[in-house]
This record gives C-alpha cells, sequence and structure tokens, in this order.
C-alpha cells in the first residue's frame, strides 16, 4: 500500500477500487454519516483511526465519492497539529463496504502523554457519525 505521500492522501489497496464512480447521480438531499454508515474509531500512538462501514452496500459508491480524506481533514482540523499537512490517509475497504481513516499528528501525544479529554480518540468515530454529507440523491429508496 502507498503511504502518506499519495497524491490527495487517499491510499488505494487497488487503485479501481477506489476511484470514486463519476457516472453516479446527484441530487438535494443531505444525510448526516450516522444514517449512512457505522463506525469505530481508536488510536495508535499519536495517530487516531476512524473505519467507517456502510449501513448497505448500495451506500458504498456514494460514500466514497463524498467522504474524502480532505472532508474528514477539514471536519478534524480542530484536532489536527496546526502546520501537519497532508494528515489523514484514506484506505478503501471494498470486501466489507468500508472506509479507514488515519488521523496523523491528532491525539496531543496519544495515551499518557495528552492532556486531552480523549486521549485514544474513542470517541472520534462517533463525532465523524454527525458529518453532513450533501449533494446526494434520495438514498433510502434504493434500500425500500
Amino acid at each position: 500500500m502507498s503511504g502518506p505521500e499519495e497524491t490527495e492522501n487517499d491510499a488505494p489497496s487497488n487503485p479501481t477500487e477506489d476511484e470514486p464512480d463519476t457516472e453516479l447521480p446527484g441530487g438535494p438531499h443531505s444525510y448526516r454519516l450516522e444514517e449512512l454508515a457505522y463506525t469505530r474509531s481508536g488510536d495508535k500512538g499519536d495517530s487516531a483511526n476512524i473505519g467507517v462501514v456502510s449501513r448497505h452496500p448500495l451506500f458504498f459508491p456514494y460514500l466514497k465519492k463524498h467522504l474524502t480524506a480532505a472532508l474528514v481533514q477539514e471536519y478534524f482540523s480542530h484536532l489536527i497539529q496546526p502546520g501537519v499537512t497532508n494528515a489523514v490517509t484514506r484506505y478503501t475497504l471494498p470486501g466489507i463496504h468500508g472506509l479507514n481513516f488515519v488521523l496523523q499528528n491528532s491525539l496531543g501525544g496519544g495515551g499518557v502523554a495528552s492532556l486531552r479529554s480523549d486521549p485514544q480518540g474513542k470517541a472520534y468515530g462517533q463525532m465523524l457519525l454527525d458529518l453532513k454529507l450533501t449533494g446526494l440523491p434520495d438514498l433510502k429508496t434504493l434500500v425500500e
């Protein structure tokens, strides 16, 4: 796998698997990530890890298109150490319809070295679930 030096910091396990489907229709609908996916998060040193798994396989292409490393980095910019560029790397997990985000330098030192209320990033997944994705079609009708 490629590392953080990858363009836009998205690190596909297979480049064709990570390319968003440009033919996906857009629309006027907005969804909180919680409506489309589950998350789980944790730490490794000063880096947080957030796993995002689609609630339905039909939602996954839209998550790949809209939930980018750049968007996640912007959303967590208040927690990432200032001056760190390309702090978020995204990995695609197509077998489970999931994405994995690694946020470098986001835990204030991590573990016992951090003075933050969440030094191990356990709440990061829950925080990400509140992110609103916009410009989507009526995805709920895909699964009815």
